[in-house]
C-alpha cells in the first residue's frame, strides 16, 4: 500500500509529460480549428448572459462560476473514470482535452503566411493577413509595423495558447485546469471583448482571468528571459510592462522584445485611428529576421519547460 501510494505522484507526472508531447506531435500534424471551442463557448456565455445579467456585478460571479467550473469538473471526472478503467484511457481523455485547448498553430498559420508576403516583398498580403488576424484594418502600415505586431501577437499568443494551459494542466488534476483556464480566457474576451455593452456583468470574468494568468505569464517571461537576452528581458519587464494596456500581455510583451533586442509597441494605426501604444523592449527596429528570431524563441522556451518537467518526472521515479 505505501508503494502505491509513493509512485501515485509519479505516475501522474508523467502521465501528465506523455500527454504534453503527443498534444503537441498532434497539433502540428494537423491544427485544431479553435472556432470549434470558441463557438460552443460563445454560445454559453451569451446563454448565461441572458438568464443571469440583472445589472449586478453579483450575476457576472455566478454565470462565470456555471460557465468554467461545471466545465473544468466535468473534464477530471471523465478522466478519473478513464484511469479508472485503464491508464491509458486517462492519456487519452489528457491528449483530446490539450489538442482542443492548447497549440502553436491554432493562430500560427496568419503569422507563416505574414512571413512569406513580407518575405516576397507583398507588404499588401502582409497587411491583408494581419488585418484578419487582429480583426482591425492595417491598410498603411509599414513592413517594420506588420512585423512589430506579428511578434506581439506570436509572444502573446504562445502564451496563451501553450504556456499558460500547460502551468494549469499540470498544477490541476486531469485535463481540468487546461479546460479552466482556455474556457476561462474565452469567457472573459466575449464578455469584456467580443460584447462591449456589459459593463459590470463582465468584470469579474476579466479579474478571474487576470487571477489564473498572473503566474502563468511570469513564468512564460522568465522562460523567454532564459533562453534569450536574460539582462535585457529582466530590464524591459521590470520597466515597461506595467505601461501595456493589458499589464499581463505586457509582461509578456516586454520580456520577448528584451530577449529578443527588438523594439515593439509604440504608435500604431489601426482603423484609420492613431493608437498611442508605448514603447517595448530595447534594441533594433522590428523586421523580418526578427520574425524568424520570434519563433526561435518560442520554441527554445517551449524545449525548456518540456524538459523541466521532464527532470521532475524523473527525479519523482527515481526518488
Amino acid at each position: 500500500m505505501t508503494l502505491m501510494v509513493s509512485s501515485a505522484p509519479s505516475t501522474v507526472t508523467r502521465m501528465s509529460l506523455v500527454s504534453l508531447i503527443l498534444a503537441l506531435a498532434l497539433e502540428q500534424l494537423r491544427p485544431f480549428d479553435r472556432k470549434l471551442l470558441a463557438g460552443p463557448v460563445a454560445a454559453l456565455a451569451d446563454f448565461l448572459e441572458q438568464h443571469f445579467n440583472a445589472g449586478e456585478p453579483k450575476h457576472g460571479v455566478i454565470a462565470w462560476c456555471l460557465a468554467v467550473l461545471p466545465l473544468a469538473l466535468a473534464g477530471w471526472a471523465i478522466y478519473a473514470a478513464a484511469v479508472w478503467v485503464n491508464p491509458l484511457l486517462g492519456i487519452a481523455v489528457n491528449v483530446a482535452v490539450l489538442y482542443a485547448t492548447m497549440g502553436f498553430r491554432q493562430s500560427s498559420h496568419h503569422f507563416t503566411a505574414m512571413q512569406k508576403a513580407l518575405r516576397d516583398g507583398d507588404l499588401d498580403r502582409a497587411r491583408a493577413v494581419l488585418s484578419h488576424w487582429a480583426g482591425a484594418a492595417h491598410p498603411s502600415l509599414t513592413s517594420s509595423e506588420v512585423s512589430r505586431l506579428a511578434i506581439e501577437g506570436a509572444l502573446v499568443g504562445a502564451h496563451r495558447n501553450v504556456f499558460g494551459v500547460m502551468f494549469w494542466f499540470v498544477l490541476l488534476p486531469g485535463p481540468s485546469g487546461a479546460i479552466a483556464y482556455r474556457v476561462a480566457e474565452l469567457v472573459a474576451e466575449h464578455w469584456n471583448v467580443t460584447r462591449r455593452d456589459l459593463g459590470a456583468f463582465g468584470e469579474f470574468s476579466r479579474r478571474a482571468f487576470a487571477a489564473l494568468d498572473w503566474l502563468p505569464v511570469r513564468l512564460t517571461a522568465l522562460a523567454f528571459a532564459i533562453v534569450g537576452d536574460f539582462e535585457d528581458a529582466v530590464y524591459c519587464w521590470r520597466t515597461q510592462a506595467a505601461r501595456w494596456a493589458d499589464p499581463l500581455a505586457g509582461i509578456v510583451i516586454a520580456s520577448g522584445a528584451g530577449a529578443l533586442g527588438v523594439r515593439l509597441g509604440m504608435p500604431i494605426a489601426r482603423d484609420g485611428v492613431l493608437e498611442d501604444r508605448p514603447e517595448m523592449g530595447t534594441g533594433d527596429d522590428a523586421d523580418t529576421a526578427f520574425l524568424d528570431s520570434a519563433v526561435g524563441l518560442i520554441w527554445r522556451a517551449l524545449v525548456l519547460l518540456v524538459v523541466l518537467l521532464g527532470l521532475v518526472t524523473f527525479a519523482r521515479v527515481v526518488g
